[in-house]
């Protein structure tokens, strides 16, 4: 694991600006992906802190999807407020925004008001269900997205309740990664048209846009639509956890008929006195004598056993343990900045390597660098920071 080093080395977005209009979850994470990539990302913040609902304090050290770029505290509810944004906009590339249908509306910061003063810019806007549609303007979270978008339904244990995956799925698979690559793709094509566009990026949409696979597969005849009884989601034996000795588990996902006879072998298990693969009558029996077998070692004697092995065998590791196992901290996947433990930037790129930028700053910290650097002059600063329209430093 690598200790992050200050600047960057360019990256894929180098010379690009995108303004992000502070928010949570799936939207700081599509800015945090594009500042990895290279691009230039001012974060708008309020001068108040926004309540995450979480217990406590965060430094900003922690908030690992705020790294790199700086903040510009500013009251969107003033009018002069707003002005400082639409000036920051015409120079930019790109505004991200998370809030609800109609909020940015309301601050005098709609699409239509932004791409006014910058007909290139392209406007993305990351919601939950939408910026249309009879639930467009409801809360919700990501539970609440992946349950409507069908995918919260298939995880899980057969006969059990459904398992929400953390909040990766909705926020940030179909929700960050979805505005991200939206954004990208407009700004392509604004720089072959000159125009700008809105990229209305829903947690449902993307989240259902990820199960492409099964619904295909369900369409098919080849998917259950029920819990623990299919491929991928635990019902096959050889595509599951196991405990081992110590109380640790194992990841199994020997699907190819070669890689599942590989297992077997790799087991001491005698392939016919073991129900066939696909046989879905004996995978109770299958599962069991998978399960026996792998009680008898500790998990990092199963590592070692399967290491160099076709089997797909891997040790399940916890958070804190991924970083220091020998194929990730060979790579480099993670990174460690002011003991802050972070996933470094991917993928990655031959020739315009993307890095890390900056840590997290508080926020409003950059405010008069920031405006100063985009034409606002000093007593114009300090008569908005004087009426409390900018932050003050």
């Amino acid at each position: 694991m690598a200790e992050a080093t200050p600047g960057r080395s360019g990256g894929p977005l180098k010379g690009r600006r995108i303004i992000e209009i502070a928010a949570i979850g799936p939207a700081p994470f599509a800015a945090m992906l594009l500042a990895d990539m290279g691009a230039e990302v001012i974060r708008i913040d309020r001068p108040e802190a926004i309540d995450l609902g979480l217990p406590g304090e965060r430094a900003p050290e922690f908030e690992v999807l705020y790294r790199g770029r700086r903040s510009v505290a500013v009251d969107l509810k003033a009018p002069a407020g707003r002005d400082v944004v639409l000036r920051l906009l015409a120079g930019a590339d790109a505004l991200i925004e998370g809030f609800r249908p109609g909020v940015m509306e309301r601050l005098g910061l709609a699409p239509h008001a932004c791409l006014a003063v910058n007909p290139r810019l392209v406007y993305g806007r990351m919601t939950g269900y939408g910026q249309d549609g009879p639930m467009a303007a409801r809360a919700g979270h990501d539970i609440n997205y992946i349950a409507l978008a069908g995918v919260l339904h298939a995880i899980g244990r057969r006969g059990d309740k459904p398992v929400p995956p953390l909040n990766l799925i909705g926020d940030f698979g179909g929700g960050g990664m979805f505005l991200a690559f939206g954004i990208v793709a407009a700004m392509l094509e604004a720089g072959a048209s000159g125009k700008g566009q809105v990229v209305d990026a829903a947690m449902v949409d993307g989240a259902a846009y990820l199960n492409a696979l099964m619904q295909g597969l369900l369409s098919q005849g080849a998917w259950r639509d029920e819990r623990g009884v299919n491929l991928l989601d635990g019902g096959a034996p050889w595509y599951d956890t196991y405990a081992t000795k110590d109380g640790k588990h194992v990841a199994v996902g020997a699907i190819e008929g070669r890689f599942y006879r590989e297992l077997i072998d790799k087991l001491g298990l005698a392939a016919a006195d073991l129900p066939a693969q696909h046989d879905r009558k004996g995978w109770p029996t299958l599962r069991r004598r998978l399960a026996e077998a792998f009680a008898t070692r500790t998990r990092e004697e199963w590592a070692a056993h399967f290491a160099g092995s076709d089997a797909c065998v891997t040790p399940v590791l916890a958070i804190g343990e991924a970083p220091r196992h020998l194929h990730n901290a060979a790579r480099g996947t993670f990174l460690e900045r002011d003991g802050v433990l972070q996933p470094a930037p991917a993928p990655r790129f031959s020739r315009t390597p993307a890095a890390v930028g900056p840590p997290p700053r508080p926020a409003g910290a950059d405010t008069r660098e920031v405006l100063e650097a985009c034409g606002f002059g000093t007593a114009e600063l300090d008569a908005l920071a004087r009426d409390g329209v900018i932050g003050r430093r």
